[in-house]
């Protein structure tokens, strides 16, 4: 082989380097501002709701050109004491239930992400409550220009990390095992 051929192959090569680079990279994400986070469930005198439009996030994510392609990386952390119900009874006991003077924020680490177009299924571990417990969860993506929006739910129960359901009336009003989780999330690249 002459060094020209080389040079070529070489040229060609570099090139194809290059070119794939461009077209299937890993690009960096951030949680956009106004994320939304609820717990829903009830007891034995009615429903309720918790939200929290606060939280921190990134994630590395596989696009080729603009286009979302599958997740490398993602972790979501939320302070537990944003989570509001418009009743502070209702906070201050799910704040107690919760230990938030031990355990602050909760927390959700992506290990597997599934799917295409836009179903995916989430696998990764959720820590609430100090305790972390690996789960599954389907979700939905949207693409917007370069912002990716998930939405998802999760049916699981307080007991699952070791949270005793809150009572309250000296034991009359009692809370429910199972809650939902959900949420509705907007990533976009870093500058």
């Amino acid at each position: 082989m002459n060094k020209l051929t080389t040079i070529r192959i070489f040229l060609v090569a570099l090139t194809l380097g290059i070119s794939t680079s461009i077209l299937s990279a890993q690009t960096k994400f951030t949680l956009a501002a106004s994320p939304t986070f609820k717990i829903n469930g009830g007891s034995s005198l009615h429903d309720w709701e918790m939200v929290s439009n606060t939280a921190k996030g990134e994630g590395m994510f596989n696009m080729e050109g603009t286009q979302f392609k599958g997740a490398k990386s993602l972790s979501v952390s939320l302070e537990a004491e944003t989570l509001k119900s418009g009743t502070r009874g209702l906070d201050s006991n799910a704040y107690k239930a919760l230990n938030t003077s031990k355990n602050k924020d909760i927390r959700f680490a992506l290990r597997e992400l599934t799917g295409s177009g836009a179903s995916y299924t989430a696998k990764g571990d959720l820590t609430i409550a100090g305790v972390t417990k690996p789960v599954t969860i389907p979700v939905k993506m949207s693409q917007s220009g370069n912002k990716l929006t998930f939405e998802g739910s999760l049916a699981t129960k307080l007991t699952e990390f070791s949270i005793t359901p809150p009572t309250a009336l000296m034991g009359t009003v009692k809370t429910r095992d199972e809650v939902t989780i959900s949420f509705k999330t907007t990533f976009q690249p870093t500058n």
